[in-house]
């Protein structure tokens, strides 16, 4: 999660929040593996698809969550922008801005989970 969000960071992107859900579980004494939520975006990319249908506003900003199965193996996981489009009837759900976001996404996503 730390090269997500520093990705993320790097590309100019807003961090609203990065929520520990596994030391949320510790707080209540539940055990839970490693597993992370970063909630971040851009306003003008998520502006542009709220003006086309607002309903979008629930699933943005974007989410990424980093969790560890039982094998010890992390994962990275987070919806695509194009299919929060399709989710909402965004009419032109292959549009630019669907597919700038999509295409950060992936990089950001490529770069954190490759070995350095």
């Amino acid at each position: 999660m730390n090269r997500f969000e520093a990705e993320v960071r790097a590309r100019g992107m807003t961090v609203f929040a990065h929520i520990d859900h596994a030391a949320g579980a510790t707080t209540v004494g539940l055990p839970l593996r490693p597993t992370e939520l970063l909630v971040f975006g851009n306003a003008k990319a998520g502006t542009l698809l709220m003006q086309s249908i607002q309903t979008v506003g629930i699933d943005l900003p974007l989410k990424a969550l980093v969790w560890q199965d039982a094998s010890g193996t992390a994962w990275l996981s987070y919806n695509d922008p194009a299919f929060l489009a399709h989710r909402h009837g965004v009419e032109d759900a292959d549009n630019t801005s669907v597919n700038a976001m999509a295409a950060a996404l992936q990089a950001i996503a490529s770069k954190a989970t490759t070995a350095s």
